[in-house]
């Protein structure tokens, strides 16, 4: 069973080549894909490298969201699955065969484990799930799969989005009748924030993309679940500091954004 791998990246010289080299070593078959967003350092010089060595890697060039980049991806893709991770993440050895496995069971929709590393207070704040129909739908881009044929049914990613568009994604998906199979095998190591401002940015833009989604498909309060919500990592130092970040993104979407 062949795998696409899609990543969209843009200036990320640092990281890249920790990731490809997580990449290359994974269980034939698959190929990656990687849409890099106009960089203005070495990450597409670095990719054509692994290009040249790999034949496996495709790169592409187009600007606009990662949402956007994704879906451009996607339709490069030649495999039946794809599957999606960011480029200053680091991938387990057995991300793909673990992926592999779900699908094969009868997954359309593949969501793996996503273990954080960096600042060591930032790598314990938790996620906060929203629950739809059954299923945690905040599994998050940087390790998630699709049956393709599922992906371009529901439309991709909705471009719309300034973040959130991969929870945006995974409610269309259940919505159309697909389950989102949650594999602890497949597992991707993500990069926390390298700077305060960095993860103030990330907080207040994952608050702009949960006003997104009321805006987009209604009232989502009563889908969260309070003792997630109000955990001991949520109301930590950081996790407090997060949370009035996200809160003013949320108020600012209220204020100034509307659905296009």
């Amino acid at each position: 069973m062949k795998i696409s791998v899609v990543i969209t990246v843009r200036n990320e010289e640092k990281y890249i080549s920790y990731l490809l080299d997580s990449l290359v070593i994974q269980e034939q078959p698959f190929e990656i894909i990687i849409v890099d967003a106009h960089s203005t350092d070495r990450t597409r010089d670095i990719v054509k490298e692994y290009q040249d060595r790999y034949e496996f890697i495709h790169l592409y060039v187009k600007g606009g969201s990662r949402g956007a980049g994704r879906n451009y991806g996607v339709s490069k893709a030649t495999a039946d699955y794809v599957a999606f991770t960011d480029g200053d993440d680091l991938v387990n050895p057995f991300w793909l065969k673990a992926i592999r496995k779900s699908f094969e069971k009868g997954a359309d929709v593949v969501a793996g484990r996503t273990l954080y590393i960096g600042y060591g207070p930032w790598e314990k704040l938790e996620r906060v799930e929203l629950f739809y129909k059954g299923f945690d739908v905040t599994f998050p881009s940087c390790n998630l799969a699709y049956r393709k044929s599922l992906f371009e049914e529901i439309g991709g990613f909705d471009t719309w989005f300034m973040t959130a568009e991969d929870i945006d994604l995974n409610i269309r998906a259940v919505s159309h009748g697909a389950c989102i199979e949650y594999n602890p095998d497949a597992i991707v190591y993500h990069r926390t924030r390298d700077s305060f401002f960095s993860f103030a940015k990330q907080a207040f833009w994952n608050g702009y993309g949960r006003k997104q989604l009321t805006l987009k498909h209604g009232k989502l309060w009563g889908k969260y679940k309070p003792q997630n919500m109000f955990n001991p990592s949520q109301m930590s130092f950081w996790g407090t500091i997060r949370l009035g970040f996200a809160f003013m993104g949320y108020m600012a979407c209220k204020l100034y954004g509307e659905r296009l």
